[in-house]
């Protein structure tokens, strides 16, 4: 932290508070210290010390106050944050908005089922080859359209089998790495809140602390209660700025999962 150069910047930008969102009746520009202080919550000594250079490492939370009271844009917002070598804006949980282009492409593929999940495997959009493969999300109440959720809760799930066992923990691993990116979202403390009742079979993988997760095979066999079991090929595409992910179901051009996939496309 530089102290020095974050009391430079929190005097300039004191003192540059426009004449007109002060009061007309003031003759000189600018807060005064005591103003800063009381307009970000905090005691007049600590915001003093801070432009003295004296002050304690701030929390996000003051930081967040200062750039409140003193009107920051988004660069200066952005400065003052990493001059305490802090990032400026740390979401408060997993984006939930889908990037339109994205819709748009997962919409056009009409042989490959597609869906987007966010950084704990909640649902935000899917297709219609997804919905004829796998089902219909919208039955399922809206808080328990999450992958993860559908997983542990359901009463058909066979932990015993290797493949859903290491799926299983990669999803763990996902949401351990969720947790600590979104430390305080209530979306993320809430479905771990919710899983923890499933009983054992997320508990004790829960507990182990899963971060490194296994290997796992992109290739999954998916069973259909029309055109039966389907070898499936499961890629997956990060959408890095908004902390989502695409899956794509693809099967081996000429194959019966291939064929499958058409009948399944070519149906009603």
């Amino acid at each position: 932290m530089d102290r020095r150069t974050l009391a430079d910047f929190l005097r300039a930008r004191r003192a540059a508070i426009r004449p007109d969102v002060i009061g007309p009746r003031r003759r000189t520009p600018g807060l005064r210290r005591e103003e800063v202080a009381r307009l970000a919550g905090m005691s007049a000594d600590y915001y003093v010390r801070l432009e003295q250079a004296r002050g304690p490492r701030p929390s996000r939370q003051v930081l967040t106050a200062l750039a409140r009271a003193l009107r920051l844009t988004g660069s200066e917002r952005a400065h003052l944050f990493a001059l305490v070598d802090m990032a400026a804006d740390v979401p408060e949980g997993p984006s939930q908005d889908v990037p339109v282009g994205i819709v748009h492409l997962i919409d056009r593929l009409d042989d490959t089922p597609a869906f987007v999940i966010d950084a704990v495997h909640t649902l935000l959009a899917w297709n219609r080859m997804a919905v004829a493969l796998l089902c219909d999300p919208m039955i399922w109440a809206p808080e328990d359209r999450n992958l993860i959720w559908q997983l542990f809760s359901s009463p058909l799930t066979d932990f015993g089998d290797p493949q859903v066992d290491a799926h299983a923990r990669q999803c763990l691993a996902d949401l351990r790495r969720a947790a600590a990116r979104y430390p305080d979202s209530p979306v993320v403390t809430g479905l771990i809140t919710r899983l923890r009742g499933t009983g054992d079979g997320f508990a004790r993988r829960w507990d182990g602390y899963p971060v490194d997760p296994p290997r796992v095979t992109s290739i999954k066999r998916i069973p259909h209660p029309v055109v039966g079991d389907l070898d499936l090929d499961c890629q997956t595409v990060d959408i890095t700025d908004r902390d989502q992910r695409l899956i794509l179901y693809t099967a081996v051009p000429g194959s019966s999962s291939h064929a499958a996939l058409r009948a399944l496309s070519d149906s009603p």
